[in-house]
C-alpha cells in the first residue's frame, strides 16, 4: 500500500491530433490485445498509473493512459477554442481519441476527473465501454445540482471550489501552482510522497491551458461559468442521472480525504453486474497510484 511508483516515468509519449485536441499519451503493451484506457484526475497526471501500467500490460493488456484537456503535452488545436473544463467535454475528448486510435471499445478506469469523465462513456455510449472501474463510484451530476448547498462541513471541504470562483483565486492558482497542487495532495489523499514523485506530476500542471481549464470546469460545476452549447444535448442527458449498465467496480480508499459518497448511496445507479471494494491500509483519493494492486485487480476483473 502507499506505493508512490517514483520509479518509474513515461518517457515514450505519442501525440495524436483527437477532436479539438491533439493528446499527449501512453500506448503500453500488445497492440493487438484489449483495451484498458486510463483517465487521471485533478491535480495529478498519467504517472498515478506508472505502477498500474505495466499490471495489466503483463496481463496482455494495450494500455492507452492520456492527459487530459489543460495537462502534459495535451494541446488546443486552436486557439480560438475555448478553454472549456465542463465534463461533458472532457468525456467526448475521450470518444474522439478513441476513434482516432480505431479503438471501437476499452475498459474505462479512472479516478476523480477521471473517473467522472468514464462514467459518463459508460453511461452514454455503453457500446465503447467493455467494463468500468471508478473511484468513488457515480460521479455524474448535472450543472443544477452543484447549485445546490450542502451541509456546512461537506461545503468546508470544497473550499477550492469557492476560492476559484474568485479572480483572486484563480490568481492565486496561476501564480503559486505547484505548492496549490502539493497541498491538494496532502490533505485529500493522506499518504506518504517524496518530492520527485509530486514534481513528476507536478510538471504536467505547467500546461498553457491548465488553469483556464481548471477554473472553468469549477465555476461551471457551481454554476457561475456557462458551457459550449455543442455540449448541450449531452449534459441534458447527465442531469437525468442515467444508469451504468456495463460491468462495474467501484472503488474507494479508506482514508480519503476528499469529499465522497457513501457507496450505499450510489449503488443503485449500478444496473448491470456491480461491485463495491473499499481499500484499506491507509489509501487516500489518488488510488491507484497509492494502491495500484488493488486498482490493476478491478480493472482486469471487469476487463473479462
Amino acid at each position: 500500500m502507499n506505493a508512490s511508483g517514483s520509479s518509474t516515468l513515461f518517457t515514450d509519449l505519442r501525440q495524436v491530433d483527437a477532436g479539438v485536441l491533439t493528446v499527449g499519451y501512453v500506448d503500453a503493451g500488445s497492440p493487438d490485445g484489449p483495451v484498458v484506457l486510463l483517465l487521471h484526475g485533478w491535480p495529478y497526471d498519467i504517472h498515478s498509473f506508472a505502477e498500474v501500467v505495466p499490471r495489466l500490460t503483463a496481463a496482455g493488456h494495450r494500455v492507452l493512459v492520456p492527459h487530459l484537456r489543460g495537462f502534459g503535452t495535451t494541446r488546443f488545436r486552436s486557439a480560438d477554442t475555448m478553454r472549456n473544463g465542463q465534463p461533458a467535454a472532457l468525456a467526448l475528448d475521450t470518444v474522439a481519441l478513441m476513434d482516432a486510435l480505431g479503438v471501437q471499445k476499452a475498459t474505462l478506469a479512472g479516478f476523480d476527473w477521471g473517473a467522472r469523465t468514464a462514467d459518463i462513456i459508460a453511461a452514454l455510449w455503453p457500446e465503447r465501454c467493455q467494463g468500468l472501474v471508478s473511484v468513488s463510484g457515480y460521479l455524474i451530476a448535472g450543472q443544477e445540482s452543484g447549485r445546490k448547498p450542502l451541509p456546512p462541513e461537506a461545503e468546508l471541504s470544497w473550499w477550492y471550489q469557492f476560492y476559484f470562483a474568485t479572480d483572486r483565486g484563480r490568481d492565486g492558482y496561476e501564480k503559486n501552482l505547484d505548492g496549490f497542487a502539493k497541498l491538494i495532495w496532502r490533505t485529500a489523499p493522506k499518504w506518504a510522497f517524496d518530492d520527485a514523485t509530486f514534481a513528476r506530476s507536478a510538471a504536467s500542471l505547467h500546461n498553457p491551458d491548465h488553469v483556464d481549464v481548471v477554473i472553468h470546469n469549477y465555476r461551471w460545476r457551481l454554476g457561475l461559468a456557462a458551457g459550449e452549447p455543442q455540449y448541450d444535448e449531452v449534459e441534458e442527458k447527465l442531469a437525468a442521472n442515467p444508469s451504468i449498465a456495463v460491468p462495474t467496480i467501484t472503488l474507494e480508499g479508506d482514508a480519503n480525504g476528499a469529499p465522497h459518497l457513501e457507496p450505499s448511496v450510489y449503488a443503485g445507479r449500478f444496473s448491470g453486474p456491480y461491485e463495491h471494494r473499499t481499500v484499506s491500509g491507509g489509501v487516500g483519493h489518488n488510488l491507484p497510484q497509492e494502491a495500484p494492486q488493488e486498482f490493476a485487480d478491478a480493472v482486469l476483473q471487469v476487463a473479462t
